[in-house]
């Protein structure tokens, strides 16, 4: 039994020598198939670059992409050439973000469509944030090619591309505008004059007891400074005085807008051209008002 213990191990251990029992190693040679088995891809022959591979089971195939064994690829490919836009072009002189073309990007989802894998939200911000670093160029410097490639980050259809029907001055030279706040609703006719302002037929300050009233109701003008250049013919009705104030301010606004489109910006920035859709709350039955609750006694 221990003899043919020994006759099993030992071919696995080596050559053991009887007078000082030192390992021996054995010495295997291989066969020409087996050597051909054992190498793991042929020599490269440098001198006939062009030839196929002598076997092309075992050659290496390179990536496409540097980014291929990464865990989003095409994303990161796509982010790759972008950065590399920016440093192409960062040297050409741009404009404000509120006189950057407005432009309808593609969402979160339609990204994640467009790359083909999904996309984390806060790496969708920074492709976001270079595409708009690229739209603040001068448009008259922008470079065809940049023009291409920012195309397909952009939606199939430019919500910013179809402008609302704006009025026209008619043949007084007026133009008019409307808007609305809370319960109130106000109508201006706006005409190049001197800076009077009528409310109802009355001067502002016996319309508006309130200097706060007052300052919004004219806010428009004032903020592009225009005070002295329009004369203001505003109808108001319904709600307070705060609610026809600021309605007053919303078609002051508009009809400014008719006269001059190109204050737009500065007057997105003082915000008077988006309607406050906000509005006083409902009372509840059971309720003293909207939300206060009656006082509990104890029964």
């Amino acid at each position: 039994m221990k003899s043919n213990l020994v006759s099993a191990i030992q071919p696995r251990l080596g050559f053991r020598c009887p007078q000082c029992y030192t390992r021996t190693p054995v010495s295997r040679t291989l066969t020409t198939t087996a050597r051909k088995t054992a190498i793991a891809a042929p020599e490269i022959d440098f001198s006939h670059q062009h030839r196929p591979p002598p076997n092309p089971g075992n050659a290496r195939v390179i990536p496409a992409s540097p980014s291929y064994f990464s865990g989003r690829p095409k994303f990161t490919d796509n982010f790759l050439q972008l950065q590399a836009l920016l440093r192409r072009h960062e040297h050409l002189p741009t404009v404000t973000a509120a006189y950057a073309p407005r432009v309808a990007w593609r969402d979160h989802a339609q990204y994640c469509l467009l790359v083909g894998e999904p996309v984390p939200a806060s790496k969708y911000h920074r492709v976001m944030g270079i595409l708009k670093r690229l739209n603040r160029i001068l448009p008259s410097m922008v470079p065809p090619e940049l023009k291409r490639s920012m195309e397909i980050y952009k939606r199939d259809t430019d919500t910013w591309s179809h402008d609302r029907m704006r009025g026209e001055v008619d043949a007084f030279g007026r133009a008019c505008g409307i808007g609305r706040r809370k319960s109130s609703t106000a109508k201006v006719f706006l005409v190049q004059g001197e800076g009077k302002v009528l409310v109802n037929g009355k001067s502002i300050n016996s319309a508006f007891g309130r200097i706060h009233d007052r300052e919004s109701a004219l806010w428009g003008l004032k903020a592009t400074g225009r005070m002295d250049r329009y004369n203001v013919w505003a109808l108001a009705s319904g709600g307070g005085s705060t609610g026809q104030a600021e309605a007053i301010t919303l078609a002051v606004a508009k009809a400014l807008l008719v006269h001059e489109p190109d204050l737009k910006p500065a007057l997105r920035r003082a915000g008077c051209v988006t309607r406050n859709p906000k509005r006083v709350e409902r009372k509840k039955p059971g309720r003293l008002k909207a939300r206060k609750m009656p006082p509990w006694v104890k029964g």
